[in-house]
């Protein structure tokens, strides 16, 4: 198999990954089971979700400094073994405490773990004019993943119920995520043969403690903060935003949604080979931050909806501009780390955007106030991401970009 189709290879194996790691999007089918079924307060209901969530984050950066230093195919392999175990051990015992440890911690340090090694490994075998593609095809299998997670949990649920739905699919998910990480493998190096000349990075390689000395860190931190933090106050009230608008076929734009979210990366990160990655956040960023300002003024549900794509779309965005954008100004070998570190950024947004959003609309009664703060967040991060520049090379080398 020549280097191009080992890639390419890898890229599908990436994507693969992602798609088994949309369990996490599932969970809401779980928890309405979980509610009326076996009696939890939806307080129990949420906490395993916002628990794995957090630990996605988290493990981002430890999860991305062992994918530099062991590689890919280790870490995604631990990762996808996680993923499933979790779901496993929840099954034995469908106890609030059980399963938040199990489907929150275990499940979310596993989603962390697969997630991190999955772009970086991809994006290594490509020259630096593909990077926005190859980011935008990867991570387009978690945002996507709804699709076809969603219809899935809802049929195992109504079909062998909730404690064999979560052993069958962790299962499966565990030992089809494990058999593609094994795919995740680097590229050959210059030095042994010409074929990952053209992956090469041709500026300096920024390790963690360089990077957090740049201004474009923070920017660029800030700017993932801003746009997940305003994408998901709406998002994940978008089922409810349908229901106060009266129409009652909100279940069917969470699915359009999804759509909508994955096609942000990809055709974001396609683009953005072509316009530039600050372009391109500028002009889907803000878009955003426009209807986002509308959604207190129109009372249309298909207006509304067509909103709730737009910001869908951005929000998906910027999963695919931002790894890219990372790789591009400060390199590809130490990556994984680098954008852990920078992916933290989505966590604080990931973790208090719908809570502030809820929190907002328990406070109010309306989702007037939220749309405010959403639309503030998402010209912020439109600003920012005009005033982005690639850092300049040390001793006044030429700038990366």
């Amino acid at each position: 198999m020549n280097s191009s189709s080992r890639g390419w290879l890898v890229v599908l194996a990436g994507l693969g990954i992602n798609l088994t790691l949309g369990i996490l999007y599932t969970w809401s089918v779980f928890a309405k089971e979980l509610t009326e079924t076996l009696n939890w307060t939806n307080t129990e209901a949420t906490l395993p979700y916002t628990l794995a969530i957090g630990m996605f984050a988290l493990l981002m950066w430890p999860a991305g400094r062992m994918q530099d230093r062991f590689g890919a195919r280790i870490v995604a392999t631990v990762g996808g073994a996680l993923c499933g175990l979790g779901l496993v051990i929840a099954s034995l015992s469908l106890t609030p405490t059980t399963v938040m440890l199990a489907f929150g911690i275990l499940t979310g340090a596993g989603i962390g773990l697969a997630y991190a090694a999955a772009t970086p490994a991809a994006i290594k075998w490509f020259p630096p004019a593909k990077k926005g593609l190859i980011t935008g095809i990867v991570v387009t299998g978690f945002g996507g993943a709804p699709i076809y997670a969603s219809p899935l949990a809802t049929y195992m649920l109504n079909n062998y119920g909730i404690q064999q739905s979560f052993l069958i699919l962790g299962l499966s998910f565990m030992v089809i995520s494990v058999l593609l990480a094994q795919l995740l493998v680097p590229p050959p190096t210059p030095k042994n043969t010409g074929a990952g000349a053209t992956t090469a990075f041709q500026g300096h390689q920024y390790s963690v403690s360089e990077m957090v000395k740049t201004s474009q860190f923070y920017y660029l931190w800030l700017i993932f903060a801003c746009i997940a933090m305003s994408g998901l106050m709406v998002i994940g009230h978008a089922a409810k935003i349908m229901s106060l608008s009266g129409a009652q076929w909100g279940f069917i734009l969470v699915a359009i949604l999804a759509v909508a979210n994955a096609g942000g990366r990809l055709a974001s990160g396609a683009l953005s080979d072509n316009l530039g990655r600050t372009k391109t956040m500028t002009y889907v960023f803000a878009p955003a931050a426009l209807v986002l300002v509308l959604l207190n003024f129109i009372e249309s549900p298909y207006m509304i909806a067509s909103a709730l794509i737009v910001i869908g779309f951005a929000y998906g965005a910027s999963i695919a501009l931002i790894p890219a954008t990372t790789a591009d100004y400060y390199g590809t070998k130490n990556l994984g780390t680098n954008y852990g570190v920078i992916f933290t950024g989505w966590g604080v947004g990931g973790v208090f955007g719908p809570m502030l959003a809820g929190y907002m609309v328990d406070s109010t009664g309306t989702y007037t106030v939220a749309y405010v703060v959403a639309a503030v967040l998402a010209a912020i991060a439109t600003v920012l991401a005009a005033m982005l520049k690639a850092p300049a090379e040390e001793k006044g080398r030429k700038a990366l970009a």
